[in-house]
């Protein structure tokens, strides 16, 4: 049986309520590695949530390496699992913050990701025009030094 209820005044999709509670459930030890979490089917029942939104959550926990699924076996909680640091927990709360405000600012979900993806690519162009400011500095001081 999993502890979860859903949340219906968050902004937060449910997929995600549900993604974050097993992970907390995985990283807290209720789940340990080689425990065989129910099916999609059983967990959407005993939740009463729609099939999609439980497969949601567990292949984006298969992607990120918390479970692994195996047809016709089920889905199992990986070794490798809570290997999150400390830096990528908190950089998950800021972004958590931040979509929170753009939504409140009246932004959808794929207004915030264009907003980033357009933020993200100009950093880039950034640290590339930098980049490419540097190496020639870099190379007239090799020769100078050289």
């Amino acid at each position: 049986m999993i502890l979860f209820e859903v949340d219906s005044a968050s902004d937060v999709p449910l997929w995600v309520q549900l993604r974050r509670r097993l992970v907390f459930l995985i990283n807290t030890g209720h789940y340990e590695p080689g425990d065989q979490l129910p099916t999609v089917r059983a967990l959407a029942s005993e939740l009463s949530i729609n099939y999609n939104t439980v497969n949601k959550a567990y292949l984006s926990m298969v992607h990120d390496g918390y479970l692994t699924s195996t047809r016709g076996r089920g889905v199992f909680v990986c070794e490798i699992a809570g290997t999150e640091d400390e830096s990528e927990l908190e950089a998950d709360g800021l972004l958590d913050e931040f979509i929170e405000q753009c939504h409140g600012l009246g932004l959808s979900s794929w207004g915030v990701r264009k907003i980033l993806a357009k933020r993200l690519r100009a950093l880039d162009a950034e640290r590339d025009e930098l980049a490419g400011l540097l190496r020639p500095a870099l190379s007239l001081h090799k020769e100078r030094v050289g």
